[in-house]
């Protein structure tokens, strides 16, 4: 028998026994579903927070100096109380950095609060992020300009109250109105508008359009942190392949401001932004450990349901196996026909949970801020584990339907 014919038998089995075959493959169906459900949310989260997340909230490329790390994950009270004696991160440590570097690099200090603006229109909006920084800021974190400018350096050095918004608090607070050269109150404190930002859109579900970024000297400091205090210095070196070495500066900088021995721990904390986003490595890594035992426990299942059904069918098709062998057909040709039509069967079930899973994923993906990415790979694995779990459950049907005796089998009531 051509293989081809056993699959034409096989398709035409599926359709005269709709509900039988979809409760046949169900357990495939589902598990083929999970996989593809699991792989395409991880796989879109991997590459949101390896790109989107990273650049947008570290900026790429950068080096980090925090007074400690941006993630704590299993930190007992001990570690925290003293992680809380650490001293402040501030501008001089800022400005070592700058003078000291050796590697060519944009410096930058950033400071961050939330809070509500008021505009000179007498429109107010809440929920603005709030941020003292640098003019380099803009540059390293890819900030693009609407309409309008940047703050210039001397007016970072010398405080002055102006402000660059994002575009959703440009539309809430000046609607209708070209927020250029208007007033924008943030906690009493009034800044010029000079500029809008380009739409950056949302951050896991977060507006990263309602956006307020003042000079870090201005009166914006007195919201952010005590005087002199920053959130953080991010360091981009203008070379990506000194990254490492603008890293081991920076700590070397860092330690001797500190005056810290040679075995003295750090009192800082100095992270790239690959180093920030290890948490989401480890967790991305069991995930896809986790997965194929997760997988595996629902096929095993449906892989039994499958061969059950495959065997009931060679009960029922007893005589019809016997006419075969009496006109000539041959046991491997029994054989091959019982596995294509179990493989088939598995394979349909598989296809079935392939698009299941990409339309659950891509829903999941519309109704939460869980980004999904459709996995060719992951898509061809499912439909090939669906092929292997049908041949697998027929192999034992396939047999016994081989094995039948013509003169038994066309005497089977």
């Amino acid at each position: 028998m051509q293989w081809w014919e056993g699959v034409v038998l096989a398709m035409a089995q599926i359709r005269s026994q709709k509900l039988k075959s979809f409760f046949s493959v169900l357990g495939v169906i589902l598990g083929v579903m999970f996989l593809i459900v699991v792989v395409t949310v991880v796989k879109g989260m991997d590459s949101y927070v390896r790109e989107d997340f990273t650049s947008k909230v570290f900026g790429v490329n950068t080096i980090t100096v925090r007074r400690w790390p941006s993630v704590n994950i299993n930190t007992n009270e001990e570690e925290w109380r003293a992680r809380l004696r650490r001293p402040q991160i501030r501008y001089e440590d800022a400005d070592a950095i700058r003078r000291r570097l050796d590697v060519p690099a944009r410096v930058a200090v950033e400071s961050t609060t939330s809070s509500s603006g008021e505009g000179d229109n007498g429109r107010s909006v809440t929920g603005i992020v709030v941020e003292g920084a640098s003019p380099e800021i803009f540059r390293i974190r890819d900030l693009e300009i609407d309409r309008g400018r940047i703050f210039t350096p001397q007016e970072a050095e010398a405080g002055t109250p102006v402000v660059v918004i994002g575009s959703e608090t440009a539309e809430k607070v000046f609607e209708g109105l070209d927020p250029l050269g208007h007033t924008l109150r943030i906690r009493g404190f009034p800044y010029r508008v000079i500029g809008v930002l380009k739409s950056r859109g949302s951050l896991f579900g977060q507006s990263l359009d309602n956006w307020a970024v003042a000079p870090a000297r201005s009166p914006v400091q007195a919201i952010t942190n005590p005087h002199g205090v920053v959130d953080q210095i991010i360091v981009q070196p203008l070379s990506p392949d000194r990254l490492l070495e603008a890293e081991s500066d920076v700590e070397g900088i860092m330690r001797a401001r500190h005056r810290l021995r040679p075995t003295q721990a750090e009192d800082f904390s100095v992270e790239t932004a690959e180093e920030a986003i290890s948490f989401w490595n480890k967790i991305s890594r069991i995930l896809f450990t986790a997965l194929p035992a997760l997988v595996a426990i629902s096929l095993v299942v449906g892989g039994i349901v499958i061969m059950n059904i495959m065997l009931v069918s060679v009960m029922e098709r007893t005589r019809e196996i016997g006419v075969r062998k009496a006109i000539g057909a041959r046991r491997r040709d029994i054989l091959t026909q019982v596995l294509i039509e179990s493989a088939t069967l598995s394979t349909v079930g598989a296809a079935l949970g392939v698009l299941a899973g990409i339309a659950v994923a891509w829903l999941i993906a519309a109704v939460s801020p869980m980004p999904a990415q459709v996995s060719v790979l992951g898509s061809s694995i499912g439909v090939g584990l669906g092929l292997g779990v049908g041949v697998l459950a027929g192999v034992y049907p396939a047999a016994r339907a081989s094995k039948l005796d013509p003169v038994d089998a066309l005497r089977y009531e």
